[in-house]
């Protein structure tokens, strides 16, 4: 129902000054290429992140405002997402697939615990999703108990959330988008990664819009992995939340909020930006796996107001820099 799903795990690149782009995918992103050139239209978008007052972000020019993207104040824990989805169908969803399905919920418009679609899924609506600590938690409690206590301490039914793709699959499956789901675990550069392939996927006629959502979690295990790694930034701790971005094809006939640039690689980690900048540093901490898909978020809520073009930004010096352009939809 769901069609196909994969997990994609994209090598990480190292960026240097003036460097060419290290992989294929970032030859065909659109390094070097025009900044403001729009290859995709953000037709709709939300943030859904748990303790974070957008208004308050410093470094932001205008501040939060802007008619984008949406983080309301009562942005609910992943305890508390039946307050927005309904209790229905949450049982053993992991803290990342809840926050994940929320931002969709969000970005869909849909009011708090709106009944879920029926019939046929959507075959022209794809998901893909950057994570890369999204269900960290899972994997090592069923490494544990299976060392422990052998094969009969684990159930059958927790096998799907072991799955690399369990987040996309169970947002296909809940909101009926029947196109292709993909999981993008690429280190600091996934979000921005995710939102290269969903482009891939329109302009390949794989489907006609793209729901591309980053998500992580905070637990235990999530931030001890994310604190261990080589790129890891003192004092910029694990921060859980979620991000959506409705795509379609940059010439789609409705009005979008905003349009998007090639994805640009071979950056460099302090490199001047395009324009305005949102990063990792105007919050107070790391959405790692989903700060791409955050950041743009975000610069649709500004690509309206003051800033026309809005430079995002995501990765470290380990797994390479990922940037691209959010530009103000047309008049």
């Amino acid at each position: 129902m769901t069609g196909r799903t994969d997990a994609v795990h994209l090598a990480p690149s190292r960026s240097t000054p003036g460097g060419s782009p290290a992989t294929e995918a970032g030859r065909v992103a659109g390094a070097g290429t025009d900044p403001d050139r729009p290859v995709a239209a953000v037709l709709a978008a939300a943030l859904h992140l748990p303790g974070v007052d957008l208004p308050d972000l410093v470094g932001l020019p205008g501040g939060g405002a802007g008619s984008g993207a949406a983080n309301e104040e009562s942005a609910c824990p992943p305890e508390r997402a039946a307050d927005l989805l309904g209790r229905k169908g949450l049982l053993a969803k992991e803290p990342a697939t809840r926050l994940a399905l929320c931002a969709v919920h969000r970005t869909l418009g849909l009011p708090p615990k709106a009944p879920r679609r029926t019939g046929p899924a959507d075959p022209r609506t794809a998901v893909v999703v950057s994570s890369n600590l999204g269900n960290v938690a899972t994997v090592g409690d069923i490494a544990r108990r299976l060392r422990e206590g052998g094969l009969r301490e684990v159930g059958p039914l927790e096998a799907p959330n072991a799955s690399s793709n369990v987040i996309a699959g169970a947002i296909a499956i809940w909101f009926r988008f029947g196109g292709p789901n993909l999981t993008v675990c690429s280190g600091a550069t996934a979000g921005l990664d995710a939102i290269w392939l969903a482009g891939l996927l329109l302009r390949t006629g794989r489907a006609d819009r793209v729901m591309v959502v980053g998500t992580e979690p905070d637990d235990p295990q999530a931030q001890t992995l994310h604190a261990a790694r080589e790129g890891a930034v003192a004092g910029r701790p694990l921060r859980a939340g979620a991000a959506c971005l409705l795509l379609g094809p940059a010439d789609a006939p409705q009005r979008p909020l905003a349009l998007l640039g090639p994805v640009r690689t071979g950056v460099p980690v302090d490199g001047p930006p395009h324009a305005p900048l949102v990063d990792s540093t105007v919050l107070a901490g790391d959405h790692y796996g989903a700060a791409g898909v955050v950041h743009t978020a975000l610069a649709v809520r500004l690509s309206g107001g003051e800033a026309t073009s809005v430079t995002v930004r995501c990765g470290d010096p380990v797994d390479g820099v990922r940037e691209l352009s959010v530009l103000a939809a047309r008049r």
